[in-house]
């Protein structure tokens, strides 16, 4: 269970078919920026043990899949560059409250919401991509996705108690789910 309070719409699904080399292109920078934030949580909390090897497992694993995305590229031709980056994660990360342990655990369950939605948006370009290299990549990280995000809500079950954990990521994919409402400006893996 993904814990989305709403599927992608078919309109994304278009979009990013009519674009697949600016959505690869998106999608090497969130693997990469996937790898950079779980480091940035490893250093922001050094006092919470129980962080340090599901993170850095993690981080190792998004660069890999970072390299993955850019061997790709790099045999169809598509140059790695700069791109402007969606507005999603600033929105979602809009709705972290401050003060801990709130902070991190809002973290945790953003985390685990974007998460869901690459997997969800991986096995919806999976099954449509008229292309058997991409569909293949696209399937073979769906579990990946999947695994962290439910590596993620098993760290704020660290933080919350299971009914508080429930009520805050209900709270966090409604807002993560009028996010995706409004429009976007290119297609991206989160937009």
């Amino acid at each position: 269970m993904l814990n989305l309070a709403t599927d992608t719409g078919p309109a994304w699904l278009e979009s990013a078919l009519g674009a697949l080399e600016e959505v690869i292109l998106d999608h090497a920078h969130c693997e990469k920026k996937a790898a950079g934030s779980a480091v940035q949580l490893l250093f922001r909390y050094p006092q919470h043990r129980f962080l340090m090897e599901p993170l850095s497992r993690m981080a190792r694993e998004e660069l890999a899949h970072f390299e993955e995305v850019l061997r790709l590229m790099e045999t169809r031709g598509i140059a790695f560059e700069r791109q402007r980056p969606s507005r999603y994660a600033g929105r979602l990360h809009r709705a972290i409250r401050g003060g801990e342990p709130q902070q991190l655990l809002d973290t945790l369950l953003c985390s685990a919401l974007i998460e869901a939605r690459s997997c969800e948006r991986f096995q919806l370009l999976a099954g449509a991509v008229n292309d058997a290299e991409l569909a293949s990549l696209y399937r073979g990280l769906l579990a990946a996705e999947s695994r962290h995000h439910g590596m993620f809500i098993e760290l704020a079950r660290q933080l919350a108690s299971e009914s508080e954990l429930r009520d805050r990521l209900a709270e966090l994919a409604g807002i993560e789910a009028e996010i995706l409402k409004q429009p976007a400006d290119e297609p991206r893996m989160h937009s």
